[in-house]
C-alpha cells in the first residue's frame, strides 16, 4: 500500500507543478528559458487532447508516464527558488479554490499543428516515393 500512496503523492505533485508552471510562465520574473519551456509544457499538459492518443497501445501512455513528467520536472528545475515557491503557493490556492486544473486551448492548437505537420510531411514523402 505504501507504493500506491507514493504514486498518488507523486501524481498530485505533478498536477500541482503543472499549475505552478502555468503561473510561472506569466510571471515577469521567470527567466526566458524557463518561461519558454513552461509555455510548451503547460500548453501540452493542460490540453484536453493528447499528442499520442491513449488508445494506441503502449505509445499512447508513454507521453503521460514518461515524457510529460520529465518535461515538468525539467521546467520546475529551471525556475529560481523564490519564483518557484511563490508560484507553487498560487497553484495550491488555485487548486484548493477551484478543485481542478485550468484548460489550455493553446495546447489543442499545438497538438493539431503537430499532427497536421506530420500528415503533410508524410504526404510529401509518399508523393516523392510514389
Amino acid at each position: 500500500m505504501k507504493m500506491f500512496s507514493a504514486i498518488r503523492t507523486w501524481a498530485q505533485g505533478i498536477k500541482r507543478d503543472t499549475v505552478t508552471l502555468w503561473f510561472a510562465y506569466r510571471d515577469p520574473a521567470t527567466p526566458f528559458i524557463a518561461k519558454l519551456l513552461s509555455v510548451v509544457v503547460v500548453a501540452y499538459a493542460l490540453s484536453p487532447i493528447d499528442l499520442i492518443p491513449d488508445f494506441i497501445p503502449v505509445l499512447g501512455y508513454l507521453d503521460d508516464l514518461i515524457l510529460l513528467p520529465a518535461l515538468i520536472w525539467l521546467a520546475v528545475r529551471l525556475l529560481p527558488g523564490p519564483i518557484l515557491e511563490a508560484n507553487r503557493a498560487k497553484a495550491d490556492a488555485w487548486v484548493a479554490e477551484r478543485g481542478s486544473k485550468p484548460t489550455s486551448y493553446a495546447g489543442v492548437a499545438l497538438v493539431i499543428a503537430a499532427w497536421t505537420a506530420f500528415a503533410v510531411v508524410t504526404w510529401f514523402l509518399y508523393q516523392s516515393w510514389g
